[in-house]
C-alpha cells in the first residue's frame, strides 16, 4: 500500500519549529494524509492548522519529498511525504485535532532529536537545517 502525506516545518518568529505528539505516542512535524482530490499544498496547510491551530502561515519554499515506511489502518505502507517551509506570524498553538493533542515551540537544534521517527530527523538534519541556519 502507498499514500501521499504532506505538512510542514513551521518556523516562529523567534526561529523555532513547530512539533506535534500524535495519538499521545509519537513527536512529528505537523503533517498528515492528502485526501482525494486535494492539492499536496493546500493539503500541508489543512494538516498545519488542524495540528496546530495555526493559520496566516507565509509559504517560504518546498522543503521536499522522501518516502518511509509507515501504517496505515493497521497495515503498512510506504508513505511519501511532502514538506514545505512556512514561516507563522503566531507562536500561540492550539491543536484542533483531538488524535494530536500537543503541540509545542522546540528549538531548531532540538527538532530532529524530538522527532519519533529516525527518518524524519535525518530529513530535517540534512535538507532543513542548514536552511534555518541562512534564514
Amino acid at each position: 500500500m502507498r499514500s501521499r502525506a504532506a505538512g510542514g516545518v513551521v518556523v516562529d518568529p523567534r526561529g523555532c519549529v513547530a512539533v506535534v505528539r500524535q495519538r499521545a505516542r509519537t513527536w512529528s512535524l505537523p503533517k498528515g494524509h492528502v485526501e482525494d482530490g486535494e492539492d499536496v499544498l493546500d493539503a500541508a496547510r489543512r494538516e498545519i492548522h488542524e495540528e496546530t491551530g495555526l493559520t496566516d502561515l507565509e509559504l517560504v519554499r518546498e522543503l521536499g519529498s522522501y518516502t518511509r515506511p509507515g501504517f496505515r489502518h493497521g497495515l503498512p505502507e510506504a508513505k511519501t511525504i511532502t514538506l514545505y517551509l512556512f514561516r507563522a506570524p503566531a507562536t500561540t498553538l492550539q491543536p484542533l485535532d483531538p488524535a494530536n493533542p500537543e503541540a509545542r515551540w522546540v528549538s531548531p537544534d532540538a527538532v530532529a532529536g524530538t522527532l519519533s521517527n529516525p527518518a524524519d530527523g535525518r530529513f530535517f538534519r540534512r535538507h532543513v537545517r542548514p536552511l534555518l541556519d541562512g534564514a
